[in-house]
């Protein structure tokens, strides 16, 4: 046998291992090819390798081809860049098309306890933004096929859509429309899920208080009303601009000689400290309210839609307190014993009709002691028509106890009547004939929400001192107590001290809000009013909502001098889209969503506020963790303040049409 040279004895331990390298490489390969790349069965894999994510499952069932909305890649239009010419396209084309408003395929996190949960899918937008040190954001954005609104035939605008006023279907069905059933809430169900497109040429609105004067013509594009009533002075255009001059049918030498007139000739009207809140039914372009906020008072400036084209939206375009609503056969959405003073100027309403209902209404929602003028033909005109309606008015004001106060002509020949309710309940009692009648239990519940019209007098309470509301400003933080009512001193004083600090330390220093260009605000859950107490030294205004199924606050919040209304927030609100700065909801999201869908929720949002402006949503974080992928899904820019409060920017995006549009 051979002996072994050294040399080979040193080379012998080199082709060992080397022999050994490559068999355990070839069992690492069958060990790789067996168990697959898997981050669980291959840790000692470097990091690289690892992360790769994994193959999905072959045998998947697969899902419904829902599209996921990208988030934006470029950045909203400029402020004031009016939208494209595909918008407006576009809108014809709704306009034409007779189908009902079209609902969104989605997928939702925590919808309405039914939905899937979304795939996450990281919102790029977001992560531009600065993010809150509490803020735990997973950039989840849910799965929704967003489209835009197609409204049936005989919608003005599909860009006006409004979906309880607007439901043609349940309009055409209507027995009757001879007490203005047409212009009532009628909704659809289900509500639509849908987006209402942006007039071509829209633009952030003219600023407060520029835009009492004048407002974008491409944001509300409305000629008829220009041309209808161009001998009036209500509104001109000229140029880019739709231009209030402060005329009226009514208001001959201007609204602002108008209401020191009224002042003149009734001085204890004492407009900003006596009277502070005002029904104007049947407001036109809202002048009258416009200009009383120089006196300090805060009107409901009230008409129904499209009964003279959109002066309701060109008075909430002009950042001027104004609502949707008609007196037909269901009482209006306020509660008794309401406001300061009621005005109709040359309002087309048959107060005596249907039983003298409209005018009954009325004296429901005017507050003991409280005034109502009424500035029409029928006050100065010697034509039988209008002699015929003054002589039935003076008969039923009598029947209700209206004292006349005062009744006037300026040096236009324009005469203006006053009634006076009275505080007590010594006149009904000694009428001749107890016709109309007093209310009682019988004639049904007192709240207002779908209430037919009463046909019986709303007694007063029994104490007249009670019936005085303290004069303004004192009032706004002087609990007084009204009938019915469960709150106490001490539960007002600290709501209203709670929001006062909240106002201070949050909202005006964290928030991405600039209030500076904020004119109106909705508060979606106003309980006491205590939000819109804090806000009432800035140049803005609340519409304080008190929702159904909700301790019913809004008494309280008319005592202390602020407006509001009561709404199901499962169904749409009476305004135009567009038509607010901020919308506010404080502790309602949980329970709305046991009743109607979380996407139902965010579409009236999405209708309400204004492109460029915000929905502040201040619930637990579990809430805001449902709410937030679905803004997001609407291309809204979102950020968390202090583990209570998401605050979203609403964009310029519509679906299906450019990023302007």
């Amino acid at each position: 046998m051979a002996v072994p040279s050294a040399a080979d004895r040193k080379r012998r331990p080199i082709l060992l291992s080397l022999s050994l390298f490559l068999l355990l490489s070839a069992l690492l390969v069958l060990l790789f090819l067996f168990l697959g790349p898997s981050t669980q069965s291959l840790p000692f894999l470097p990091s690289r390798l690892a992360s790769t994510p994994p193959l999905p499952p072959q045998n998947h069932p697969q899902q419904s081809p829902t599209p996921i909305p990208t988030p934006r890649s470029s950045p909203d239009p400029q402020p004031n860049a009016p939208a494209s010419t595909a918008a407006e396209a576009q809108e014809k084309a709704d306009a034409s098309t007779p189908d009902a408003p079209s609902a969104a395929a989605v997928a939702v996190p925590g919808g309405s306890g039914t939905s899937d949960p979304a795939r996450p899918v990281h919102d790029t937008a977001d992560s531009q933004r600065p993010v809150d040190a509490d803020d735990d954001d997973d950039g989840a954005v849910a799965q929704v096929r967003w489209e835009t609104c197609k409204v049936r035939r005989g919608v003005a605008s599909p860009a006006d859509y409004i979906p309880c006023l607007d439901n043609i279907r349940a309009i055409k069905a209507l027995r009757s429309r001879k007490h203005m059933e047409h212009r009532e809430r009628h909704c659809p169900a289900p509500p639509p899920r849908c987006l209402v497109r942006t007039p071509a040429g829209y633009r952030l609105p003219v600023p407060w208080p520029r835009s009492r004067d004048m407002i974008w013509y491409n944001n509300v594009p409305h000629p008829k009303l220009v041309e209808y009533k161009k001998d009036q002075k209500w509104v001109t255009k000229s140029g880019d601009y739709l231009v209030f001059p402060g005329g009226g049918t009514q208001f001959k030498d201007g609204v602002a000689r108008y209401i020191q007139f009224v002042e003149q000739i009734m001085p204890t009207i004492q407009w900003g400290t006596h009277t502070r809140t005002v029904l104007d039914v049947g407001c036109g372009v809202a002048s009258f309210g416009g200009y009383l906020l120089d006196r300090n008072v805060i009107t409901m400036s009230m008409a129904p839609k499209d009964e003279h084209e959109a002066q309701i939206q060109f008075a909430l375009e002009r950042g001027i307190p104004a609502f949707l609503g008609v007196i037909g056969t269901q009482k209006l959405p306020f509660p008794d014993n309401a406001f300061d003073v009621l005005h109709c100027a040359r309002c087309r309403v048959r107060w005596y009709e249907n039983g003298g209902k409209p005018l009954l209404e009325l004296n429901r929602v005017l507050r003991p002691g409280g005034f109502f003028v009424w500035s029409a033909t029928p006050v100065y005109r010697e034509e039988k028509r209008d002699q015929d309606d003054w002589n039935a008015m003076v008969t039923l004001t009598k029947s209700i106890c209206w004292r006349t106060v005062v009744k006037s002509q300026d040096i236009n020949g324009i005469g203006v009547v006053i009634y006076q309710k009275l505080a007590s309940n010594s006149c009904y009692l000694e009428r001749k004939t107890n016709e109309p009648h007093l209310c009682s239990e019988k004639d049904g519940s007192r709240f207002p929400w779908y209430a037919p019209l009463d046909s019986c007098i709303l007694p007063t309470a029994s104490d007249e001192t009670n019936n005085s509301p303290l004069l303004w400003p004192e009032r706004l933080v002087r609990y007084t107590h009204v009938p019915y009512d469960s709150v106490t001193t001490e539960k007002f004083d600290a709501d209203t001290k709670y929001w006062k600090q909240v106002i201070s330390d949050v909202h005006s220093n964290d928030f991405p809000v600039n209030w500076s260009s904020v004119r109106n605000v909705m508060d979606m859950n106003a309980g006491y009013g205590g939000f819109a107490a804090a806000l009432v030294d800035q140049p803005l205004w609340v519409m304080n909502v008190v929702p159904i199924g909700q301790s019913d606050t809004l008494p309280v919040i008319f005592s202390r001098g602020l407006i509001g209304v009561y709404h199901d927030w499962c169904e749409s609100f009476n305004t135009y889209p567009r038509t607010y700065d901020v919308l506010h909801m404080s502790d309602l999201l949980g329970s709305l969503t046991k009743r109607c869908d979380i996407l139902d929720v965010a579409a009236e949002v999405d209708r309400i506020l204004r492109p460029g402006r915000w929905f502040v949503l201040q619930d637990t974080m579990d809430m805001i963790k449902r709410m937030r992928p679905v803004l997001r899904s609407l291309h809204y820019e979102t950020v968390v303040v202090k583990r209570q409060y998401l605050v979203a920017t609403k964009s310029f995006w519509r679906p299906g049409a450019s990023r302007s549009g």
